[in-house]
């Protein structure tokens, strides 16, 4: 069996990647989590992996974006949607789209660190990839205004230099 691994466009790939999501992530399920009713930002890109045999399998949205830490601006890279079809774990699959979407990161040379956000059972996971808990406060939008984001805990990854503490404002909705 043989995969292959695309990075497109975020918006255009919409399409491609939304039965995948609909799978891990019934609205009938997530309605009733904590996130349930967060609006989500578009990613700018996705890495996509395909089966030969099975299609679209694994998920990653990549996201670019100029932030306040600390007051201070900062051109980041943040990854989110990372998603992996259930009958497909276990195979590397996550590591590869997060692989990929952090190599696309890294070579946007503009961006100072990655940050995403997660569940406690994906705690493990991230820390093993090298990624750091961030453990200040997190600010995002939503239809509502500016809220403190703490329905998931963000993780960050250093490109440069990633602070592990503080006050990050995403000036945008969160991934």
């Amino acid at each position: 069996m043989s995969i292959e691994i695309d990075i497109l466009n975020g918006k255009a790939s919409w399409p491609i990647a939304k039965p995948l999501f609909d799978a891990v992530w019934p609205r009938h399920e997530t309605e009733k989590l904590p996130w349930g009713h967060i609006e989500w930002a578009e990613p700018d890109l996705r890495v996509l992996i395909e089966e030969s045999a099975g299609g679209l399998v694994c998920h990653a949205g990549i996201f670019f974006r100029t932030i306040l830490w600390n007051g201070h601006k900062m051109h980041v890279g943040g990854i989110g949607g990372v998603a992996t079809r259930e009958d497909c774990r276990g195979r590397g699959y996550a590591t590869l789209a997060l692989e990929a979407a952090t190599q696309t990161l890294r070579a946007n040379e503009a961006a100072r660190f990655a940050i995403l956000f997660c569940q406690p059972h994906n705690f493990a996971f991230y820390e093993a990839r090298g990624w750091h808990r961030f453990t200040g406060e997190v600010h995002a939008e939503q239809a509502e205004g500016r809220i403190r984001y703490d329905f998931m805990t963000p993780f960050v990854f250093d490109l440069g230099r990633a602070p592990r503490q503080g006050t990050i404002d995403l000036c945008g909705l969160p991934w």
